[in-house]
């Protein structure tokens, strides 16, 4: 797991094992607030060992920014912390995360002591700020994604957690679309000093407007090619011809992934457009 201090009080976390998911911890002098946990025990545990013994604190609070596995396993390791997320969160791991884990539990040994830690705190419409010592961190729902995605703020450093509102490419297949669109549009001129994706690397404050644009570019060229592919004959045959790179993005990060990310995006919207197409039948 690699390890980066991104401002004095401030780390972030990134798998080595798992497609380059992040997780962060924000110190202060009354304990710490933990960013997501990983998804597997020993990244996890390794983040606690980190800050109980060589930063000698207590983590104090857990912020989920999804309910996501790579971002939720590792939460039942930090037992007295509080579990904070939107209400919807709560509601996916119940079910979708009990599901996904139980299934993961059958399939290898790794996750045997893994369990599904629900919120303590959640919030639902507007934004949510958890004071703690010096630092003030600010939550807002940021769906798109998921359903239940957050973003947070630390607002004294203006360090952002985007979680995967921001990764090397946007990924909608658990989400709508339109949200996520939404969602970017309002990370614009936010005079962020760094921005810290879900998956990948930390943008620096001079990149953090041009990623923005880059995404929203993205999207915009996935939703022209399947508006193109329904008037097509044969419409998953026009999609699996487009690959990332025609629409604006790399091939290279999260070690190749993202292309299946891409496909994975292009069917997903053309399905929602011909559930739509269906329902107006």
């Amino acid at each position: 797991m690699r390890r980066e201090r991104v401002a004095d009080d401030i780390y972030v976390f990134t798998s080595e094992l798992y497609a380059q998911v992040t997780a962060g911890a924000v110190i202060t002098p009354e304990g710490a607030i933990v960013i997501d946990t990983l998804v597997f025990p020993e990244e996890s545990k390794a983040i606690l060992h980190f800050i109980e013994q060589r930063l000698n604190t207590k983590v104090r609070y857990i912020i989920n920014t999804h309910y996501h596995a790579d971002h939720t396993y590792g939460t039942c390791f930090f037992e007295s912390a509080t579990v904070v997320s939107h209400a919807l969160c709560y509601t996916l791991l119940d079910s979708r995360g009990r599901q996904g884990l139980a299934e993961a539990q059958q399939g290898s040994r790794t996750f045997q002591d893994v369990t599904v830690k629900l919120p303590n705190l959640v919030f639902e419409a507007g934004e949510l700020e958890i004071r703690l010592g010096d630092k003030t961190l600010q939550m807002w729902h940021s769906p798109g994604h998921s359903d239940d995605s957050i973003a947070v703020l630390v607002k004294e450093d203006r360090v952002l957690f985007a979680a995967d509102t921001m990764m090397p490419v946007p990924y909608f297949v658990d989400g709508k679309f339109d949200d996520f669109v939404e969602s970017l549009k309002k990370l614009k001129n936010g005079s962020f000093e760094n921005v810290v994706q879900g998956h990948g690397e930390v943008i620096l404050r001079g990149e953090i407007d041009r990623k923005v644009e880059s995404d929203l570019n993205y999207l915009a060229q996935v939703k022209h090619h399947v508006q193109i592919a329904l008037t097509e004959p044969d419409p998953q045959a026009y999609l699996d011809r487009i690959d990332i790179e025609q629409c604006g993005k790399s091939r290279i990060p999260l070690n190749g992934e993202v292309q299946l990310l891409h496909a994975g995006n292009m069917r997903a919207l053309l399905a929602q457009y011909q559930a739509v197409r269906e329902a107006g039948k």
